[in-house]
């Protein structure tokens, strides 16, 4: 019964909310999902997930363990992510473990926060392929 009014609620939450920000999908602690979760606003994870998730934000609580990549606007890291990280904005929390290269715009990360991998800024990431498109450019112009 307890369950059914929870989500009766949630049901009711969503449908009358006015603002942009939904409520989120939860996957609770004692769940494992083996598979890609794709689309969805805002996916909060304390359980074990082996997949890829691709959403617009993605929060990662603390026990939450996620083996494979991450695509999202934005990603707040609690728990542990094994894999590759695609984001705008990447928070990871003092207790948390990512193992794997990320590619961000905005980072924050806390004292203590155990990171793995490369963290590579989106602008230095793509940068590097323009400037060498307009400095080719420059040099044909220059021949002419």
């Amino acid at each position: 019964m307890r369950s059914l009014k929870r989500l009766i609620y949630l049901k009711i939450a969503r449908m009358s909310r006015k603002s942009s920000t939904p409520v989120p999908s939860i996957i609770s602690y004692d769940t494992k999902i083996k598979g890609d979760i794709w689309g969805g606003d805002t996916i909060h994870i304390d359980g074990k997930l082996e997949g890829n998730i691709m959403c617009n934000e993605v929060i990662i609580g603390t026990r939450g363990y996620i083996l494979g990549d991450i695509k999202a606007k934005s990603l707040s890291v609690y728990g542990t992510i094994n894999g590759t990280i695609d984001t705008e904005e990447l928070f990871v929390a003092n207790n948390a473990r990512v193992i794997g290269n990320a590619c961000y715009t905005k980072i924050a990360l806390e004292p203590g926060a155990y990171v793995e991998g490369n963290c590579i800024p989106r602008a230095k990431a793509v940068k590097p392929a323009a400037e060498t498109e307009n400095k080719n450019v420059t040099e044909l112009k220059a021949v002419k």
